[in-house]
């Protein structure tokens, strides 16, 4: 461990796995340029609504099925389907459970 703090590394100072009242996630990659996490939705939760300024969002879904709001479209997605969510796109992700 203090190797890893010595040389600055990220895992030293954020919990590997982040538990919210909708589920989970972990940071997998995190890069100056981008970052990317494993979001386990518990079935019926649901993130807020959100939106970015200086972001834009691209979502693989790895399992089961997920709702997803992407400005004023709701759809449904299943196991290897994407979307991309453009900056300043208002946009929400849910956990319908089976379907």
């Amino acid at each position: 461990m203090n190797r890893l703090q010595h040389a600055g590394r990220p895992e030293c100072r954020q919990h590997p796995q982040v538990y919210r009242p909708w589920g989970s996630y972990e940071t997998l990659v995190l890069d100056g340029r981008f970052q990317v996490k494993r979001i386990i939705v518990t079935p019926g939760g649901e993130l807020s609504l959100q939106m970015h300024h200086h972001r834009a969002e691209h979502w693989v879904v790895v399992s089961g099925t997920a709702e997803v709001t992407n400005g004023d479209v709701t759809r449904l997605y299943t196991e290897n389907q994407s979307t991309y969510i453009p900056v300043g796109t208002r946009h929400r992700l849910k956990n319908p459970g089976v379907i």
